[in-house]
């Protein structure tokens, strides 16, 4: 599963956004398995590459959250995208936020070792996006971490990607992401009323200190193949507000990319923007959007309304209970939400269930919580659901059963919720028409 092909019209199509045309590619940062099922027959569908990435905290050498190490991963995708009815090789693997993230607690030293291990167990998995973010401080660092040490680490990073992919003779070799102005994973902890767009000063600085850092370690050769860089473009939500894209603010900016070639911008944290600002985005060569809590947070919109069809057809005493199973869990392990939401009661609930940092999203491959939702799933396809009832909890699923465009079962039903989200992004990518 290397996807060389569907690399090079990925480029290609960066090329096409970079001479005017408003053509993008947005990147699945997500590893549940219903999420990405949506996502391949979305891609299926447009006839269109689909770039999937995994982050750092998702799948890593030690495991990360899903359990999956990156050697796991490709393996994983492929079973999923032959139900999808998606050729593997139109996949497009990437990493995201691949770097010191995870043990930013360490000292550096220890910290860069491990991301040094990650990012080659990444190529030498077949990954071929590599988002390097040594943005953040490690434990002995002071803050905040100049630019200088944050390019020399992702020249350091991009050593272990280039001797790797030679050493296992990889196909095509790795591109990259590089930045410093990179928000936080999963979304804002505070609030979001203001946001500092990139100056385009700042943008062509990074750039230049991020080359010169590759030449000094002896990859120029790389350099090229930088593809992206992160910037800010003013989007960005927190756990109950979404700031919208603001195509003024971003003028400049969008306009110093004609002294920065080769790249385009790559803007993270896009999730649940208005779709004409994902239009707007790729227009302003914002031309790779980043998506991923939106998804699983559509995940959960229809579980839980599933859950209440269940409860309705059922009764409680008969259904599977899964948002009450979801908050036993998550109160039990509140590792993944804790320092994330507040802990007052019952507004940590709210939080917990409906955020749209979606901190759930890490509990689904729990043992109790995933085997909940197949009882559900199996309740629920032993059973003939009353359209009024459909209509009551997923009026856009009603609406597309009536037409005769989805079965009414409860997967289909689930990935046809989180394609309400993969649709309006192939839109503004103009891969479908709007």
């Amino acid at each position: 599963m290397t996807g060389d092909n569907a690399l090079g019209e990925v480029l290609g199509i960066l090329r096409q956004n970079r001479n005017g045309k408003s053509v993008g590619v947005y990147s699945v940062c997500t590893a549940h398995p219903l999420a990405l099922e949506a996502a391949m027959i979305q891609a299926r569908r447009d006839n269109a590459p689909l770039l999937i990435e995994a982050t750092a905290n998702q799948v890593n050498q030690f495991g990360g959250y899903t359990g999956m190490r990156p050697a796991d991963f490709p393996g994983y995708v492929a079973a999923i995208a032959e139900r999808a009815g998606l050729p593997a090789d139109r996949i497009v693997l990437g990493g995201d936020h691949l770097g010191p993230v995870c043990w930013a607690g360490e000292e550096a030293d220890v910290a860069m070792a491990k991301a040094r291990e990650l990012v080659g167990a990444y190529v030498e998995a077949g990954f071929r996006k590599l988002h390097l973010d040594t943005s953040m401080p490690c434990a002995d660092d002071s803050t905040p971490l100049g630019e200088e040490v944050v390019a020399m680490r992702a020249a350091e990073l991009c050593e272990v990607a280039e001797e790797t992919a030679m050493e296992h003779k990889a196909g095509a070799r790795p591109v990259y992401v590089v930045g410093t102005e990179v928000p936080a994973p999963g979304g804002a902890s505070g609030s979001v009323n203001q946001l500092k767009v990139t100056s385009p000063g700042n943008a062509t600085r990074t750039a230049a200190i991020h080359r010169m850092a590759f030449c000094a370690r002896g990859f120029s050769a790389a350099w090229p193949r930088v593809i992206g860089l992160v910037v800010q473009p003013g989007v960005e939500f927190d756990h109950a507000s979404v700031h919208p894209y603001e195509p003024r603010l971003a003028r400049t900016l969008s306009e110093s990319l004609e002294g920065l070639p080769g790249m385009v911008f790559e803007a993270h944290s896009t999730d649940y923007q208005p779709e004409e600002c994902y239009r707007a985005l790729v227009r302003d060569h914002f031309a790779i959007l980043k998506v991923g809590p939106q998804l699983t947070y559509a995940l959960r919109e229809a579980l839980f309304a599933l859950s209440a069809i269940e409860d309705e057809l059922l009764g409680t005493d008969s259904s599977s209970r899964l948002p009450s199973v979801c908050e036993e869990v998550m109160r039990e392990d509140p590792a993944h939400w804790i320092r994330h939401y507040p802990r007052q009661e019952p507004e940590a609930a709210w939080y917990r269930q409906h955020s749209y940092s979606d901190r759930i999203r890490y509990y689904w491959s729990h043992p109790t919580v995933s085997e909940t939702v197949e009882r559900m799933f199996e309740n629920l396809s032993e059973i003939e659901i009353p359209l009024t009832l459909l209509r009551r909890h997923l009026p856009a699923q009603y609406r597309a059963v009536r037409k005769g465009d989805l079965a009414m079962t409860p997967r289909k039903l689930v990935i046809h919720n989180i394609q309400e989200v993969t649709s309006a992004y192939s839109r503004a990518c103009g891969r479908i028409a709007s």
